[in-house]
């Protein structure tokens, strides 16, 4: 559009072009509509229309695949989007030393808590976070936000409190925090960047705003479609794959196996319980039921807390899909620091509950 054009468009009071508004408004409705249609459409399309059996392990596995590879692309491209125009409008140097200025832990502190809040599993959490690593925010904080948004998940606390008792979802929802909190003060001592894929900064928005430039309404909307539409076509094939692999497995859980050989007299049942969680890629409403029954059988708290948080907050497809955005080296450490914090927690409450 050129500048001729946006001075004839009709503009609010403040100089805003209306036909941008316009289309900002529609889009995001039409984005509120798909997000919220979504599981709805597939019920009705594959359960109703189809008449596939959506409890069976095929009908639940073809259902996953399409509502979830839909969802996380809508959330790829919404929140990207979302992400680009914050970054575009708002001067994140200034943000940069906001931050910096209340320190590390009020950094890390602030990310376990939006994780908290956010309703993210393994997968729809990386949008949020490629958005906040390109915005500049330390690694630590992002890689924490990370973390906590599948780890301390709002179902599964809901359904520990019912199944386990309050407490014990006081305490998942505390270790989950620790684990997110501790990693990432653990991981601020190193300089990890370089392990950052190149094209998580050279981004059109990054480049928005050099040398003090001031952008319009128009550039902010353009740069960020591009910015959404750049990364979308570099990472949609591995979305694809990994909810390919997360719909073959999702839902199923070894229990009889975890029963016979993660019992309390195995003094190496929480590394083998964390280990073997973290493939399944199942979420908080799948893995609790599973964790109640090992736990009646005489599994130790820890060890089924242990197993539940690795089945949440780890998967397969989080690592197609992050490795887009690290490099091996990071990733590995990302995985490695976590699947330890994970079991010293688990080996912590079995002393606690002994």
């Amino acid at each position: 559009m050129s500048t001729s054009e946006r001075t004839d468009t009709p503009q609010t009071r403040d100089g805003l072009p209306l036909r941008t508004l316009g289309l900002l408004a529609g889009g995001a409705l039409l984005w509120i509509a798909l997000y919220r249609g979504n599981r709805p459409f597939w019920d009705w399309l594959l359960g109703g229309l189809l008449r596939l059996d959506l409890e069976a392990r095929l009908g639940s596995a073809v259902h996953f695949f399409l509502y979830d590879t839909v969802k996380i692309y809508l959330l790829l491209t919404g929140l990207m989007f979302v992400v680009g125009m914050l970054r575009a409008s708002l001067d994140l140097d200034r943000a940069r030393a906001w931050l910096e200025g209340r320190g590390l832990l009020a950094g890390l502190v602030l990310a376990v808590v939006l994780g908290v809040v956010t309703p993210f599993c393994s997968c729809s959490s990386i949008p949020l976070f490629i958005g906040f690593v390109a915005a500049g925010v330390p690694l630590s904080i992002t890689l924490t936000f990370l973390i906590a948004s599948p780890l301390v998940s709002e179902i599964a606390a809901i359904m520990i409190g019912d199944q386990f008792g309050w407490d014990v979802a006081a305490v998942y929802v505390l270790a989950g925090s620790v684990v997110a909190l501790g990693v990432g003060l653990v991981l601020s001592r190193f300089r990890l960047d370089h392990w950052v894929e190149d094209m998580v900064f050279a981004t059109k928005v990054a480049r928005l705003r050099a040398d003090g430039h001031v952008p319009t309404l128009d550039e902010r909307v353009e740069a960020a479609v591009d910015e959404a539409k750049d990364i979308f076509s570099r990472i949609w094939k591995w979305v694809l794959l990994g909810v390919g692999i997360g719909a073959a497995i999702h839902g199923w859980v070894p229990a009889d196996f975890f029963a016979e050989h993660a019992g309390a007299d195995n003094p190496f049942a929480v590394p083998l319980v964390t280990l073997a969680g973290i493939p399944l890629y199942a979420n908080g409403a799948g893995v609790v039921p599973v964790g109640e029954a090992l736990f009646a059988k005489g599994m130790p708290l820890g060890t089924v807390m242990a197993f539940m948080m690795g089945t949440i907050a780890l998967s397969i497809p989080e690592a197609i899909m992050l490795r887009r955005v690290l490099r091996p080296q990071l990733l590995a450490i990302f995985f490695g620091s976590v699947t330890l914090g994970i079991i010293v927690i688990g080996y912590t409450l079995n002393l606690i509950y002994a």
